[in-house]
């Protein structure tokens, strides 16, 4: 079941880091008046990614990962990761805003913005997949966590 339950995880991590990766992209488009701009494919396209595709995918994503928690190990590293993965979600509700923003026709950021935008999701993944891959047991001077010690 762990298995199974870990494929889930990272399946819908990629899935939802997917569309986070590409609404900015999107948003720059619709701000510099690019063919993908257009009303009738930037509304169905960024409204079907981010309603169906990225907010379905990380509900999958948290509610497996907390899941998880039941099984794996804790430490500091699970703690910073569930404060990055809080900060992922936060990026992830600030670009519905702003997609509700331009779909009632407010644009207040321009494309560097958009663009600066996009290196979020990136960031918060990487630094996600740094933290799971190394598992620090305790950082800077904190002690282990209790039962710690057993562990490898």
């Amino acid at each position: 079941m762990y298995f199974w339950l870990k494929i889930l995880h990272i399946s819908a991590m990629v899935l939802w880091f997917a569309g986070l990766f590409f609404l900015p992209r999107l948003f720059v488009a619709r701000h510099r008046g690019e063919r993908d701009a257009a009303a009738a494919y930037f509304n169905a396209t960024a409204n079907t990614l981010y309603f169906r595709m990225a907010t379905p995918a990380a509900l999958v994503a948290v509610a497996s990962g907390m899941a998880l928690i039941a099984y794996g190990p804790g430490g500091a590293w699970l703690v910073m990761k569930l404060v990055i993965v809080a900060g992922a979600v936060c990026v992830h509700l600030y670009m519905g805003m702003v997609l509700y923003e331009l779909g009632q026709g407010r644009d207040r950021h321009g494309a560097w913005f958009y663009r600066l935008l996009g290196w979020a999701p990136l960031l918060l993944l990487l630094a996600i997949a740094a933290l799971t891959g190394a598992k620090p047991p305790t950082v800077g001077d904190l002690p282990p966590p209790p039962g710690a010690a057993g562990r490898p």
